[in-house]
């Protein structure tokens, strides 16, 4: 691109008003230039940086967006639906839109008891058991644990938080053969990561990572919006050649993100 420069010769302060009300058209022109959608988000990531709006924070609704920007909703929506993709903003269902925190990480090589995780961070954790009984297994989940379709086995459904905000939707299902007791368990109290690794240690993990769009239940366990991507992880963990638990565990993608470390073996 080559960019062009305009000289302007003020011959004497007489000219200084022309000037300046010159410059203020061009800024114009260039602030006309910028998409309103893009001037909103530019306004609230300034409002995030300078630390105005600090982690958490409830930043103004759509409709006072709306108003003070004269956008339309679809605009102020897309703005806002964009600072979320990008990690800049959460939503939660029937609250409003919040400065995120810095993305949780968590080892993807690694089994670790969530409530650790959230407590090493100087967080609060706690959890909603959605669910916890005993059913039978369909044809998928029954080949995932070596079951056949119509055997029974424990299924919990359990909604982990950080601060009171949920960062992962926990849908396990467990072999009743290795942990009879699964379902007497107060999971409130400890988790079924830090209650299976007691009882039955094991020997061999699988994880299967994928991005999903959350489905209507996954929006309201989460309380996230219908456009919010999703990391997926698919755990089965085994003892010797026998699975003890299938699990499928859901976080939102503005909340959390997954990584790992390794070394070569070679020196450079």
């Amino acid at each position: 691109m080559v960019k062009r420069i305009l000289y302007i010769i003020v011959p004497n302060h007489e000219h200084c008003f022309y000037l300046l009300f010159f410059l203020s058209i061009m800024n114009k022109i260039t602030a006309d230039k910028i998409p309103i959608y893009q001037v909103i988000k530019n306004h609230i990531v300034s409002n995030i940086q300078s630390t105005h709006w600090p982690e958490n924070h409830q930043i103004t609704s759509e409709n006072e967006l709306v108003t003070e920007f004269g956008a339309s909703r679809m605009t102020v929506n897309r703005a806002l639906r964009e600072l979320t993709m990008e990690g800049w903003l959460y939503r939660v269902k029937g609250l409003g839109t919040f400065v995120a925190r810095k993305k949780i990480k968590s080892e993807l090589l690694e089994i670790r008891n969530i409530a650790e995780e959230i407590i090493e961070r100087g967080s609060t954790y706690s959890c909603e058991v959605k669910q916890l009984k005993k059913e039978f297994v369909n044809q998928h989940v029954g080949s995932m644990l070596s079951l056949k379709k119509g055997e029974e086995a424990y299924h919990s459904i359990i909604v982990h938080k950080e601060d009171d905000i949920p960062v992962q939707l926990a849908d396990r299902w467990v072999n009743p053969e290795f942990a009879p007791d699964y379902l007497s368990i107060d999971f409130t109290e400890m988790t079924p990561n830090a209650y299976l690794t007691k009882i039955v240690p094991f020997s061999k993990a699988e994880h299967i990572l994928e991005v999903i769009m959350p489905s209507e239940s996954v929006q309201d366990y989460l309380n996230i919006e219908a456009f919010e991507p999703c990391l997926l992880l698919h755990r089965r963990t085994w003892r010797n050649k026998d699975i003890i638990t299938y699990a499928t565990l859901i976080h939102p993608g503005s909340r959390y993100k997954m990584g790992v470390e390794f070394e070569t073996g070679h020196q450079v």
